[in-house]
Order: structure tokens, then C-alpha cells, then sequence
């Protein structure tokens, strides 16, 4: 069996104004990939900036990570919205970030959805093309579900797919992903022994036991969120098993 070759990435700036969401400085260390928040579920001007600046001292690529708009319910919860009017949202949020990126001298990396639009888009395929065709727009590659929608649409569009898996989420019998409001804290042992399980076997840890990762990946990249208890000890350790899987490539 062909060994994954994996990288970690993190949901970052994600606070607003004074209020902070994490250890952005700390988890920079320890990964590839940050989807920086675009204003729609958390940061501001200012917090993107800052955020921007952080990925680049720490030579990390910059992805964008738009939202439905609602800074309540942290984009975490769901809403009724069209096709056209998705792909609008987003292309506001992402136009926000690359200016960003353009000012320090970085490109946009990829496009990842954040919650609740997330679940949404992998479920329905017209929703998971209006996402895509917004990285197709920016020539960028779009991170999701494998085996959902997201892959569907990407394969169509002609985009780049990066496959993205969970460390700290719980998936269901189905292989569904479960999107909860506030994240629960993890076991270090559960994280470890769950990515083991990925990258050794290619099998998804689920609530009822294991599912085979989708056909057509032979990369993953391994989410560690910000707000999640003990979010800079379990990018960590992700990021140590990952690098000892690369290193056995």
C-alpha cells in the first residue's frame, strides 16, 4: 500500500479587533498551510494583516478561508443562499485576502471554506461548483472533502484538489464530518493514534470504527483547528508524525 505524503494545516485569524482566537504565533510553527480568516466569521483588516505577516516570517503558504457572513454564530451555523450569491461572498472575501497578499509579496496558495458552508458545499454539488469556481477565478487549488462534492467539482472545473482530513473532528459512521458550534477537547493518544491510522493505512477514524480513505489521493492535508483545547500541543504532534511520514517517503 502507497504511503500518503501529507502536510498540516490551521485555520488562523480568527479573533476581531482586541479579542484573540488562539495561538496564532505558536501554531504558525508548526505548520505548512494557514486558511486565514477573511472577515466574514472572525479578523478584520487589521488581524489579516497581521496574519499575513505571521505566515510570511514563518514561511508558511497562505490560503484564503471565506465564510457565510456571520460573525454570531462564528460561520458555524447554516443558511439558505444561492449558487450565484455564494460564489459572490466568496470572491469578496478572497478579493479581500490576496490584496493583503499582494502588499507583502505572497500569492494565494489555495481556497478552503469555513464551517458550517464547508458541510454544505461537500453535500450539494451546486454549492460545492459556486465555491470552486471561485479558485478556479483566483487559479488557485481548492482544499475539501475527498469523496465528497468538493472533489466532484474540482475534478469538473479543471481545479487542483487538495484532499483535507480532520484531526480534532469526529466523523461519522457514514464518513460524514461532524461541524460542531464549539470544538471539544481531544486526547493527545487519540489524536496520534488516528493519524497513524491515516497515513499508515489510509483508514478514517470514525465514531462507529473505520472507512477507507477516497480513491484518487495520494496526498492529505491534516487540519489542526485554532480553537480547539490544546490546539498548539496537537498541531505538534501531528506535525511530528507527519514529518516522520514524509521522511519515510
Amino acid at each position: 500500500m502507497t504511503r500518503l505524503r501529507a502536510t498540516v494545516n490551521c485555520d488562523m485569524g480568527e479573533g476581531y479587533s482586541l479579542y484573540k482566537m488562539g495561538d496564532d504565533e505558536a501554531l504558525m510553527k508548526t505548520i505548512h498551510l494557514a486558511n486565514v480568516a477573511c472577515g466574514f466569521h472572525a479578523s478584520d483588516f487589521s488581524i489579516m494583516n497581521e496574519t499575513v505577516q505571521l505566515a510570511k516570517a514563518n514561511n508558511v503558504l497562505v490560503g484564503a478561508h471565506p465564510s457565510l457572513p456571520d460573525r454570531q454564530g462564528f460561520g458555524r451555523r447554516e443558511m439558505k443562499m444561492e449558487p450565484d450569491e455564494l460564489a459572490a461572498c466568496f470572491i469578496y472575501q478572497v478579493g479581500a485576502l490576496t490584496g493583503f497578499l499582494l502588499a507583502h509579496g505572497l500569492k494565494l496558495n489555495h481556497i478552503k471554506p469555513h464551517g458550517a458552508v464547508y458541510g454544505m458545499t461537500a453535500r450539494d454539488p451546486a454549492l460545492a461548483r459556486a465555491a470552486v469556481s471561485v479558485a478556479k477565478t483566483f487559479n488557485v487549488p481548492f482544499m475539501g472533502l475527498a469523496g465528497t462534492h468538493h472533489q466532484s467539482a474540482a475534478q469538473e472545473l479543471g481545479v487542483p484538489f487538495i484532499a483535507e482530513w480532520f484531526a480534532d473532528l469526529e466523523y461519522s459512521p457514514e464518513g460524514k464530518l461532524i461541524i460542531t458550534k464549539k470544538h471539544d477537547p481531544v486526547p493527545l493518544s487519540a489524536v496520534r493514534d488516528r493519524v497513524n491510522k491515516l497515513l499508515d493505512e489510509r483508514q478514517i477514524t470514525t465514531t462507529a470504527g473505520f472507512l477507507p480513505l477516497a480513491d484518487g489521493v495520494s496526498e492529505v492535508s491534516i487540519c489542526c483547528h485554532s480553537d480547539t483545547p490544546g490546539a498548539v500541543e496537537i498541531a505538534e504532534a501531528v506535525k511530528a508524525l507527519v514529518d516522520e511520514n514524509n521522511a519515510r517517503l
